[in-house]
C-alpha cells in the first residue's frame, strides 16, 4: 500500500472482511447451550455503535485528535480506576461498568487511549533519557491499575508500550537489554507472585491432559474442535463441538475454534490471510507517512491487534498460554469490537491527514 492516495479502500475492505468472519462465528456459536442469549444481535448492535466513535474522529481530523489526546488518556484512566469502586465482576474479574443495559470493559478504551498519548509523549522520538521518562509516565498508570485484576490485559498494554518505543528508534541495545532483563524477571519476579490458579492457567497449555477434567479441560476441547474440521470444515453452523457444549466460550476465548471446525483448515488460512493483509496495510500507512508520531502511532496499533490476534490463535491451537485475550473483530464483545474499529478508525483518519496539520 504504497501509494500516495488520500483514501486506501483496501484497508476497510479487509476489515470488512473480518467483520464478516466474526458474524459468522459470532452466529454459529450463539447455538451453544453455554452461550448468553441475544449474543449475535448484540454484535450486531456493536458494529452500529462504533459508526459514533469513528464519525467523531473522522470530523476531528488528526491535529485535533491529538490534541485531546491528554484529555482522552485521563477520562480512560478514571474509568479504569472506576472499576475498583463500581466495577462488575465477570468470570472472576472485576472490570467491567455496569450503567443500565449498557456494560463495557474500561481497558478497551485505556488501550485505545494508551496508543494515542504515547504517539504525542514519543513524537520527536528517541531523544535520550527524558524519552524513557516521558513514556514510562504514560505508561506506568495504565498497566498498574490493569495488571491488578488482568494479566492478559496489562500483556497487550505492555507489547504496545514496547513495539512504539522501537517505532520511537531507541537504540537496538537498550532493546536487547530490556528483553533479557523481563525474560530475566517472568520466571523468577513475575511468575512466583501469581495465584496457584493463574499459574496453572498459564502453564496448562503445555500438558493439558494432566487436569483433561479441569485446568486443561478447555485447551483439550478447543484443539478437538480446531482438528475435526479437517481440511474442508463441517459447514456453517454443523459444528458439534460448539453446539453441544463440549467447547467453552465459544463465541469470545475460543471464536478461531468455531470457526476453524466449521470452516476447516481452508476457512483457518483464510483467517490468517486477512490479518496479514490487514499488518500489511498498517505497515504500508506507516511507510507512506511522513511523520515519525504518526508511524509510531500506527506501529502501535499494529503491535496491539497483532499481539491479540497471535495470542488467541496460539492459545486455540494450544502452542500458547490462556489468557483470556480476545480475537479482534472476530470475537464476541461490544467492548473490544467498537474499539478495536475505533482504533482501525483512528489509523485511517491519520493516514487520511498525513500531509496536513501542523502537529
Amino acid at each position: 500500500m504504497r501509494e500516495a492516495f488520500k483514501y486506501d479502500l483496501r484497508f476497510p475492505l479487509v476489515i470488512l472482511a473480518l467483520l464478516l468472519v466474526g458474524l459468522m462465528t459470532v452466529s454459529t456459536a450463539a447455538l451453544s447451550p453455554r452461550a448468553a442469549p441475544g449474543i449475535f444481535s448484540k454484535q450486531l448492535i456493536g458494529v452500529g455503535l462504533a459508526a459514533v466513535p469513528l464519525a467523531l474522529l473522522w470530523w476531528a481530523g488528526r491535529d485535533r485528535i491529538y490534541r485531546a489526546a491528554p484529555w482522552v488518556y485521563g477520562a480512560a484512566l478514571a474509568l479504569q480506576a472506576s472499576t475498583f469502586v463500581i466495577g462488575r465482576e465477570v468470570n472472576g474479574q472485576r472490570n467491567w461498568i455496569e450503567i443500565g443495559p449498557l456494560q463495557f470493559q474500561p481497558l478497551e478504551i485505556l488501550k485505545f487511549a494508551l496508543i494515542l498519548m504515547l504517539a504525542v509523549a514519543l513524537r520527536a522520538g528517541y531523544r535520550g533519557l527524558k524519552t524513557y521518562l516521558r513514556a514510562f509516565t504514560v505508561f506506568l498508570p495504565a498497566v498498574g491499575l490493569v495488571a491488578v485484576s488482568d494479566i492478559g490485559g496489562a500483556l497487550v498494554l505492555s507489547v504496545i508500550f514496547g513495539v512504539m518505543l522501537l517505532a520511537a528508534r531507541i537504540p537496538w541495545w537498550h532493546a536487547l537489554l530490556a528483553a533479557m532483563l523481563v525474560g530475566a524477571a517472568v520466571p523468577t519476579v513475575l511468575y512466583p507472585r501469581l495465584e496457584p490458579y493463574q499459574q496453572k492457567r498459564l502453564t496448562i497449555f503445555l500438558d493439558p491432559y494432566q487436569d483433561p477434567r479441569g485446568a486443561g479441560y478447555q485447551v483439550i476441547q478447543s484443539t478437538i474442535a480446531v482438528g475435526s474440521g479437517g481440511i474442508q470444515g463441517k459447514g456453517y453452523k454443523q459444528g458439534s463441538q460448539s453446539h453441544n457444549g463440549f467447547l467453552p466460550e465459544a463465541h469470545t476465548d475460543f471464536a478461531f475454534s468455531t470457526w476453524a471446525e466449521e470452516q476447516g483448515l481452508v476457512g483457518g488460512v483464510a483467517v490468517l490471510a486477512l490479518y496479514g493483509l490487514l499488518f500489511w496495510g498498517l505497515a504500508g500507512m506507516a511507510h507512506a507517512s511522513p511523520r515519525l508520531q504518526d508511524q509510531i502511532l500506527f506501529a502501535g496499533v499494529l503491535g496491539q491487534i497483532g499481539f491479540q490476534a497471535l495470542e488467541n490463535i496460539g492459545a486455540a491451537l494450544g502452542v500458547l498460554p490462556l489468557t483470556g485475550i480476545t480475537l479482534p473483530l472476530i470475537s464476541y464483545g461490544l467492548s473490544s469490537l467498537v474499539s478495536t474499529l475505533a482504533t482501525l478508525g483512528l489509523v485511517y483518519v491519520i493516514y487520511r491527514d498525513r500531509f496536513e496539520g501542523s502537529i
